[in-house]
């Protein structure tokens, strides 16, 4: 069975459904089966971390004290699970302003890395959006597309990109990497 150094994880769309700029704990709820799927990935890897491009910071849509009260939920969320996440980085920056922090851009990934020890060819990028599975190729990382959020469209355009696995959610994720290592 292939095992990870990392998951690597986005958030809105694959964790929780992504209803546009999150601004509130009550905004946010991880989808039925992101813990189960969670607790499945561990085989694979048991060490996850997310990452996520956050916007409404750079538009002006999402205050910091709020954001930092959604990521303390999920931080203590995962621990309550029994489940190591590493960290959560996030990009304020707006797209017309990007760094290389946003993702497509590697900035946070090297910065995990670097604070967490992590080989991060040897690792799984999660995500639904076209900038998750980019991201996760340019660092040659191996990649799954989940059809949560916005990855039935993202699997539309996806053009020249080929993920390494496409799944309906991150249990199915899961799953298929079960199946895919037994075979």
């Amino acid at each position: 069975m292939k095992k990870y150094d990392t998951i690597f994880l986005d958030r809105d769309g694959t964790l929780n459904p992504d209803p546009g700029y999150i601004n509130d704990l009550s905004q946010f709820e991880f989808y039925d089966f992101t813990i189960d799927g969670l607790k499945r990935l561990k085989e694979y890897g048991n060490r996850f971390c997310i990452i996520t491009n956050q916007s409404g910071i750079g538009r002006g849509i999402i205050e910091m004290d709020k954001l930092s009260e959604i990521h303390d939920y999920i931080l203590n969320s995962f621990y309550k699970n029994d489940l190591e996440l590493l960290g959560i980085y996030y990009c304020p920056d707006h797209p017309d302003k990007a760094t290389k922090f946003r993702k497509p851009g590697s900035g946070m990934f090297l910065e995990a890395a670097k604070d967490h020890n992590i080989e991060i060819t040897k690792c799984l990028m999660m995500g639904d959006a076209l900038s998750d599975i980019q991201a996760g190729v340019n660092l040659r990382m191996d990649t799954m597309l989940l059809l949560t959020g916005r990855g039935k469209e993202t699997a539309d355009h996806l053009g020249k990109l080929r993920p390494n696995f496409i799944a309906e959610n991150i249990l199915d994720g899961a799953n298929l990497l079960l199946e895919h290592s037994s075979s």
